[in-house]
């Protein structure tokens, strides 16, 4: 490993170069926004998750093209009245369907005539307690969620105008009112989206307010708080419109959600790079008088660790392109883009800033040299101070004079803790997460309080009889968990091709729905294979969430067992080269990875047994391991930067205290900054984020406070030498140490 990064200081932060370097970035930033578009603005939140290949994706274009009767993508109205739809509710509602049916909704394809319902007939589509009536109201396919919102915005409007009050403002249980919900697909996107949208704003300035507060109390010094966040938004005007041209073009697709975390990881890890400059400038300071020499000694003492760690957090992010599921192979240009052009910001905007506020970036509390100090004490008439000096690491200390007690301790307490990572369960509902207060999470409660939790997605079992008669209907009816099946309908192309419609008589979204996809796959085949239709296999289909989710699940599994092998695989290719050491990147990497497995572990214990939920989002656990491995290693590799380089000086030991030292404010400061940024997720009525914010959150805490400072230098002191192997450290023993003293002294 090289003790110093490139000397390119000059360049970016010389007398004249600096003002260069900062018109540089305005006009790029400038011109990119005035010629493209920003990535909010193309934004696609109806994106597929899964390829045309998968089951159910097959299934449902089968479903479309030999059963299209309902012709679009069902919102289904939950109509509710405590105590009763009467006559005169149910005469209003047939004169809504009325004005549907002859004045459609923007993009609506089609209505379920309730108004041409016999009264008895209507009836009997209420729930056993006559309180409840769902209505299907369809809208065409592919439409973007605003437009979706626009239709039911319009019978929000049509509803108030004929009820004469805003049942979808009324509360579901509201006695003598009626009150009404948007939920099935439609809700559910629309909701999705709009939780997505409000975040946005709120996490961006709860984001910023964070860091700016953390910046103030750990420095003291508003210019200092600033730099980094004139930095990270740079950056991002510098982000935006690249992606937002890239999803113009179709290169790429970007949703809420992705644009969200993005945000969350500029500003983390955007920071944290800052301050890695920022505290070896504030080092030097101490001792050189010259500020422009002070920052050219770190820009060259720290730039090399900074693009280290930059490109393991870019090069483990884009492994996410190798994902066969939607929603994470779109998180993989964002977030790696992001992260590349934060770095060269924080490599070339940062230093220009530095050495244009020089000293004066960390008023009041200005670093000086001895001798600027006592000049600057006689002009005002003060005492001189003494002069700064360097506090010893106690931490460093006890990792160099205790490391078995040191790694036994840590080793306990995580692995205690990533135990309980063995105990997660798991779901794919996005329902679930969705706050209880949301519309569609409502609707579909009174549904399954009132009729079939599985008539809100139906699950459709089609197969090609190949014209011989089948049992399969007798079979579907025979399970515990179907609640109902339709009636037989016959493909509209292909006469063979049949279709069963089922309700379970469970949550369609949840895990153990999803768990008899299979089985009704196996009873289908049975079915044709007594009948004797030849491969059976290829002849059956299942469409519908629950099918969906079932996909998802194993295409999740999939890159989970392909990306976490290619990111370690390449965080550990980049440490070999970067350290020249075997043995080093070994420990690095298993810590690391021990980390992760401890935050899912504490993770667990909080989301569960603290907070109440009964699983974690199934996307989760890789979303966590792509940010936690790639932005621990970060850590690891500064501090161990620091080693490296003073055991040229001076006996390992000494070294690694004092490179414990050294490192240890600015990454418990990044750290927890990194961390707070993470855990603003937490704050949001999205429960996806808030696990993964909780977990990342803990995650990067984990390393801050136990692997960094404790594990890690805890290990590379008893290894030694080892550490080094199987490269030719150029170390200093303590005799050779003591020789050097005696030299210098004569």
């Amino acid at each position: 490993m090289h003790g110093s990064g490139p000397n390119y200081g000059k360049w970016v932060a010389g007398k004249r170069s600096k003002w260069v370097t900062l018109c540089v970035w305005i006009l790029i930033a400038l011109a990119l926004n005035l010629l493209w578009p920003a990535v909010g603005d193309k934004e696609d939140n109806n994106a597929a998750n899964l390829k045309e290949d998968v089951p159910s994706v097959i299934a449902e274009a089968i479903a479309d093209k030999e059963f299209p009767s309902n012709g679009g993508v069902p919102a289904l109205i939950v109509w509710h009245k405590a105590n009763g739809l009467n006559e005169g509710d149910l005469t209003k509602l047939q004169e809504l369907t009325a004005s549907l049916e002859s004045d459609p909704l923007p993009y609506q394809t089609f209505v379920v005539p309730f108004h041409k319902l016999p009264p008895q007939a209507l009836s009997a589509q209420l729930s056993e307690d006559q309180s409840t009536l769902v209505m299907p109201v369809f809208f065409e396919e592919d439409q973007e969620t605003d437009q979706l919102k626009e239709g039911t915005a319009e019978l929000e409007k049509r509803s108030e105008q004929l009820l004469g009050s805003n049942p979808f403002q009324a509360a579901v249980q509201s006695g003598d009112g009626i009150s009404a919900r948007v939920t099935g697909p439609v809700g559910i996107s629309i909701d999705a989206t709009g939780l997505f949208e409000d975040a946005d704003v709120s996490l961006m300035i709860a984001t910023v307010l964070l860091v700016l507060i953390l910046l103030l109390l750990i420095y003291r010094s508003p210019i200092l708080a600033l730099i980094p966040l004139v930095a990270v938004g740079f950056a991002y005007m510098v982000t935006s419109p690249i992606l937002g041209f890239m999803a113009d073009q179709g290169w790429i697709t970007v949703d809420s959600q992705s644009i969200a975390i993005m945000t969350v990881l500029l500003f983390g890890a955007g920071t944290d790079y800052c301050l890695f400059l920022i505290s070896r400038f504030r080092q030097l300071l101490w001792h050189e008088p010259d500020k422009r020499k002070a920052l050219l000694q770190a820009i060259t003492s720290s730039s090399g660790a900074i693009a280290m760690s930059g490109f393991t957090v870019v090069l483990s992010l884009f492994a996410l392109l190798l994902a066969q599921y939607g929603a994470y192979q779109r998180f993989a240009v964002p977030f790696s883009l992001s992260i590349l052009i934060m770095f060269i910001a924080s490599l070339t905007l940062v230093p220009a800033l530095l050495a244009i506020f020089g000293r004066g970036s960390f008023y009041p509390f200005i670093p000086r040299t001895p001798e600027m100090k006592a000049e600057h004490a006689k002009k005002r008439g003060k005492p001189v101070p003494a002069p700064h000096k360097e506090k010893e690491s106690r931490i460093g200390r006890v990792v160099t004079t205790k490391p078995w007690t040191v790694v036994l301790a840590s080793l306990v307490l995580l692995v205690g803790l990533a135990t309980f990572s063995s105990q997660i369960k798991f779901t794919y509902d996005l329902l679930s997460s969705f706050p209880e207060d949301v519309p569609s999470r409502e609707g579909f409660a009174v549904i399954g309080e009132q009729f079939s939790e599985g008539e809100l997605a139906p699950v459709r079992v089609m197969v090609d009889s190949g014209g011989q008669d089948l049992d399969l209907e007798e079979r579907l009816k025979a399970q515990d968990y179907v609640d109902r099946v339709s009636e037989p309908q016959n493909g509209a192309e292909n006469n063979d091709i049949i279709g069963y419609e089922i309700e379970l008589s469970m949550n369609p979204y949840s895990m153990e729905a999803m768990q008899h996809i299979p089985d009704l796959r196996e009873i289908a085949e049975a079915s044709l294979e007594k009948a004797g239709v030849k491969n059976p296999a290829e002849a059956v289909w299942i469409s519908g969430q629950t099918a969906t989710q079932y996909d998802t699940e194993i295409a999740g599994e999939h890159d989970a067992k392909l990306i976490i092998p290619v990111v370690i695989g390449l965080i550990t290719l980049l440490l070999l080269v970067y350290l020249r050491s075997v043995v080093a990147t070994v420990y690095l990497i298993a810590t690391v990875i021990l980390s992760y497995f401890s935050a899912l572990g504490l993770g667990w214990i909080i989301i569960h047994y603290g907070l109440g939920a009964e699983a974690i989002q199934g996307a989760i656990p890789l979303y966590s391991f792509v940010f936690l491995v790639a932005l621990g290693e970060d850590y690891n590799i500064f501090m161990i930067s620091s080693i490296w380089q003073k055991r040229k000086q001076m006996p390992l030991k000494q070294a690694i205290k004092e490179g414990v030292g050294e490192t240890s404010s600015v990454i418990t400061s990044a750290g927890l900054i990194l961390a707070g940024t993470f855990a603003v997720l937490a704050t949001l009525p999205i429960q996806v984020l808030v696990q993964f914010g909780i977990i990342t959150a803990i995650g990067v805490m984990l390393d801050t406070f136990i692997v960094r400072p404790f594990l890690v230098p805890a290990i590379t002191t008893l290894l030694g030498k080892w550490a080094f192997w199987p490269g030719n450290p150029e170390m200093v023993t303590e005799e050779n140490n003591q020789r050097l003293s005696v030299e210098n002294k004569a």
